[in-house]
């Protein structure tokens, strides 16, 4: 407990805190639209179980510090590029968000209700199980990052406790708001595909400061706040939505 008396132990667990929530921010909105797919009786519960599991995620992950460490340790060479486990998986994090943001997009934009009838609705096991291969890589991004910025353990853990029970709090509003306004859904898509090119370029070396992105996804809401005020009285263009044309 001496680390939550001292000085430098309460602006480390501000710091980590307010990282974890900004680094959790593209996992809620992922999981906001993921959870968007199932019956609205079960959202709430695959949010819940999706922000857990984040949470759990970190400390596990926290807790094996030795571990993380030897992520960061080259694995092997490729034309003079030497790639570490947490290349790898921020890498194919990348793809897959790559893949699910533009299907997603796809599906919303084009074709007719019903289309995809055909296929079978995802499940609440099957989201949560996508909500958590991605909860995989951005703990690992978040935990390295926070391991360099604190030097106690129990710090960073109270700092994952804390985010994540305020992600619990505000993600229902954040999933209400995102599907009220079909425009802000396609950008949030649009954010998710930002943010899995950045995993693809961190992966290989290449890598893009947060700052840069969290602005450009800022200005961009901050756009869209404008155009949704301006546009208030008009009426807002409808998204596809195949699964839900099928009997639950």
């Amino acid at each position: 407990m001496d680390a939550f008396t001292t000085a430098d132990g309460l602006v480390a667990l501000i710091t980590l805190t307010v990282l974890e929530i900004v680094l959790g921010i593209d996992n809620v909105i992922f999981i906001s639209i993921l959870a968007g797919k199932l019956p609205a009786n079960q959202q709430e519960k695959a949010r819940r179980i999706g922000l857990m599991g984040a949470m759990v995620m970190r400390i596990l992950l926290l807790l094996s510090i030795t571990w993380i460490m030897r992520l960061t340790e080259p694995l092997f060479t490729v034309l003079g590029r030497e790639f570490s486990g947490r290349d790898l998986i921020l890498a194919a994090g990348g793809v897959f968000l790559l893949f699910k943001a533009t299907r997603e997009i796809h599906d919303r934009l084009e074709g007719e209700d019903g289309q995809v009838a055909s296929r079978v609705a995802p499940s609440l096991g099957a989201v949560i199980g996508q909500i958590m291969l991605l909860d995989i890589v951005f703990s690992l991004d978040s935990v390295i990052t926070a391991v360099g910025m604190a030097d106690d353990v129990a710090v960073m853990i109270a700092a994952v406790v804390i985010a994540v029970a305020i992600m619990l709090f505000a993600s229902g509003s954040v999933s209400r708001f995102v599907d009220a306004h079909p425009t802000v859904k396609v950008l949030a898509l649009s954010f998710l595909l930002l943010i899995g090119v950045s995993l693809i370029a961190d992966g290989f070396g290449a890598h893009i400061p947060k700052g840069y992105i969290y602005f450009a996804m800022g200005f961009s809401v901050f756009v869209e706040v404008i155009n949704l005020r301006a546009s208030k009285k008009g009426k807002a263009v409808k998204l596809h939505d195949g699964y839900h044309s099928v009997e639950e």
